[in-house]
């Protein structure tokens, strides 16, 4: 079978990544490199071995599908003309800028009849899989994912540049929405918030904490969880996790090999392309990981607003 014909539309940190795993699949052909950047284009494009794409027309023509990894702000424009023109869609997170952008992409997506997806890595990566296999149901989360400060990313908020990774991740283990939304955070190094603290309360009682912050001295990124069944406690930079079960106390610890998250979520893509499995990460679940996002971002800015007012700030 022919591989899916692939685009990728922005070339930058996460571009050059989508290109080269493209590039390597078998089941994909990377047929060009677009950016804004002629020169970065070109030095992606050199790399793998692909031509570099003149406009987001040519990229159409040549194309079954685009991997859109451009800022934020432009995930919706690219998306839109794609889908209209019968391409299938995979867009880095958060998936577009605004609700109203995410609405409109999955409505697009459904009358062509095309795959949107989202760039959740988490959902693909071997962490999740060792987790999902200790605790069925928790009860109580506590997500920290904090690395020291880096210009990339800084024009989108710490909430969209990092917690959303956890937010998807807690609203798929939790399979609901928070009916309850309290946060802080706080602007220190760039124009957008660097730090937040969350915490997401569900219908049932269960709860979420999440912290985030891109001024960290080292990177941290840890995962805690309580069900009936359990506790849980995974650390994802050194790949291992210790598992309490309550069933006959016993603690246990593993570790794994970390998978290619990149290239199971393109191998995700073009299987849903394919029609031979449903898309791991659709357009609905990008759009309730950052309708979370943007709440607390909210709670975050009147918190500031506040703070102001009484003279704190």
């Amino acid at each position: 079978m022919a591989g899916v014909r692939i685009a990728i539309v922005g070339a930058g940190h996460f571009g050059r990544f989508h290109a080269q795993k493209v590039a390597a699949s078998p089941e994909a052909e990377l047929v060009g490199v677009l950016d804004q950047s002629a020169e970065r284009a070109g030095m992606i494009a050199a790399e793998v071995g692909a031509p570099v794409l003149p406009s987001l027309d040519a990229a159409i023509v040549a194309a079954d599908a685009v991997i859109i990894a451009t800022p934020t702000g432009a995930h919706h424009g690219v998306a839109a003309a794609a889908l209209d023109a019968g391409l299938h869609v995979m867009v880095e997170k958060p998936i577009t800028a605004t609700l109203a952008e995410a609405d409109d992409l999955i409505a697009r997506a459904a009358r062509a009849g095309r795959v949107l997806q989202v760039g959740h890595l988490e959902r693909f990566s071997a962490a999740r899989g060792a987790i999902t296999r200790h605790i069925s149901r928790p009860l109580a989360l506590e997500c920290v994912r904090v690395a020291p400060f880096r210009p990339r990313g800084t024009d989108v908020s710490v909430v969209l540049d990092l917690m959303i990774h956890d937010i998807d991740l807690v609203l798929m283990l939790a399979s609901a929405s928070p009916v309850e939304i309290a946060a802080t955070g706080a602007v220190v190094m760039s124009e957008t918030i660097d730090v937040a603290l969350a915490r997401l309360t569900f219908a049932d009682g269960r709860a979420a904490n999440l912290s985030a912050s891109r001024i960290a001295p080292a990177t941290t990124r840890t995962l805690r969880l309580a069900g009936a069944d359990g506790t849980l406690e995974a650390d994802l930079v050194g790949r291992t996790l210790r598992h309490f079960a309550v069933a006959d106390g016993s603690v246990a610890e593993e570790s794994w090999i970390d998978a290619d998250s990149l290239s199971a979520q393109l191998a995700g893509f073009v299987s849903a392309i394919r029609g031979e499995a449903p898309v791991v990460v659709d357009g609905t679940a990008g759009r309730a990981a950052l309708a979370v996002a943007r709440e607390i971002e909210a709670r975050i800015e009147a918190a500031g607003v506040a703070a102001r007012a009484a003279g704190l700030l």
